[in-house]
């Protein structure tokens, strides 16, 4: 050990000196430090945290239960252990609280060789959202407070609580092209794949339309009926840029963007349409960090900042699902729409011009904004006269400035629904409020 020849040589200095007691104290002292050291080493090394999660997916409202086991794997009598599950700060603090915690996810303990210890707590959640539960920071440290020892004993954990499903009364954003699912009165548009009958020839009718069989059979010409068709898919592009959805609307206003984004998605799913989603939101998945558990830490909040989710994220590339249909596609997309946040990276113009060979022209370009400013509403309406049906959903209460954000759309005669609150959200995309 590196501290016996300063042993030995205070010694020496004591008893050429005289000072032979001074000595013995000043050794002594060394060697309580030394020991208290060791121990403090390996009572942190000894120990380990296997935590149990009863969810990890869940909806608005419930809650599930956390169970940490830890053990003491050493010989080593432990005689105190401070034990703390991370959580983050601004996902159980007031006033927009996202997880309530019931009971304590800090303890402390006394272990004896090879015994384990549980702690468990309940966590109920408020929010949608993508939250890290850990990992666990454990401090101990000798009797005589010489030695302070923080470690990281376990991977962190995450939980993805979904955003609401709420059903729609109706839909009114279908994009009139032919070859579609659904039946349509409005005969303008029809699907060349699906006859439905047959009738004379009358002037005007195309002649790649004439039933050639029934004409030679009557000797008149006869011309084949379609039925007219429409497609009511969408591709779901939700604005969460921080300029254009401020910080003094949070989080309600986004929540709300990702609730009527997600019920619409899910009503288009059960109509087995396609549905397809863009963003230039930030996922949460993107601000977690790589875990570093064998390093120690000099104190509690350096430990803490070392293992809570990034604040920041510079990812700019935006986040898109392609149009498909079925139960995977929609798991999917309901569980993106779970992770995104607010950013600084791409403004709606730039996301569009990103996205553009993204998007399909057989599907309506359903976008969902809060402020809609002139550069906004100008790469809306370019959109629109390059042949995409864009529709916009204003996620504003008319007193905070909806009517400006529409005018600026049907400048450029993008049609309009409005978003005012959640319990309008059934009928948002029923009623076209603005042509």
């Amino acid at each position: 050990m590196a501290i016996l020849p300063i042993i030995a040589l205070i010694l020496l200095v004591g008893m050429l000196t005289g000072a032979s007691l001074f000595s013995a104290g000043a050794c002594t002292l060394l060697i309580v430090f030394q020991l208290t050291r060791f121990y403090s080493n390996r009572w942190a090394d000894s120990l380990t945290v296997e935590r149990t999660l009863t969810a990890s997916e869940l909806q608005i409202g419930e809650s599930f239960s956390v169970g940490l086991q830890l053990s003491n794997k050493a010989g080593y009598f432990i005689p105190w252990l401070f034990a703390e599950d991370v959580l983050s700060k601004r996902a159980i603090s007031q006033p927009h609280q996202a997880l309530e915690i019931t009971g304590s996810p800090a303890k402390l303990y006394c272990l004896a060789a090879r015994q384990l210890a549980l702690m468990t707590y309940r966590v109920r959640v408020l929010r949608r959202g993508y939250f890290q539960l850990g990992p666990t920071v454990i401090e101990t440290g000798d009797l005589l407070g010489l030695h302070r020892n923080y470690r990281i004993v376990s991977e962190p954990q995450f939980v993805l609580v979904l955003p609401k499903l709420i059903p729609l009364q109706g839909m009114n954003v279908t994009s009139r092209r032919p070859m579609g699912d659904l039946h349509v009165r409005d005969r303008s548009m029809e699907d060349p794949t699906q006859m439905v009958g047959i009738r004379e020839y009358r002037a005007g009718d195309s002649l790649n339309r004439i039933h050639w069989r029934a004409t030679a059979r009557t000797g008149k010409l006869h011309t084949r009926i379609f039925q007219p068709t429409c497609i009511q898919g969408a591709m779901l592009v939700v604005d969460m840029h921080q300029q254009s959805n401020p910080e003094r609307n949070e989080p309600y206003r986004t929540d709300l963007a990702i609730t009527a984004a997600a019920s619409i998605a899910h009503t288009l799913f059960l109509m087995n349409q396609p549905f397809g989603l863009i963003s230039n939101g930030r996922d949460a998945a993107d601000r977690v960090r790589a875990m570093r558990g064998s390093d120690a830490f000099s104190d509690r909040e350096s430990a803490r900042s070392n293992v809570e989710m990034k604040a920041q994220s510079d990812r700019i590339r935006p986040v898109v699902l392609g149009a498909n249909r079925g139960p995977e596609h929609f798991a999917e997309l309901h569980r993106t729409l779970a992770r995104l946040e607010r950013t600084d990276g791409m403004r709606v113009g730039d996301l569009l011009t990103e996205t553009q060979s993204r998007l399909s022209r057989q599907l309506s370009v359903l976008i969902v904004v809060q402020e809609v400013d002139d550069a906004m509403a100008l790469a809306l309406g370019l959109l629109r006269r390059q042949g995409y049906s864009v529709t916009a959903i204003v996620n504003q209460h008319l007193q905070d400035g909806f009517e400006q954000s529409a005018g600026r759309l049907l400048a450029y005669h993008v049609p309009v629904f409005s978003l005012p609150n959640e319990e309008t959200i059934p009928q948002v995309c029923r009623d076209l409020l603005v042509l």
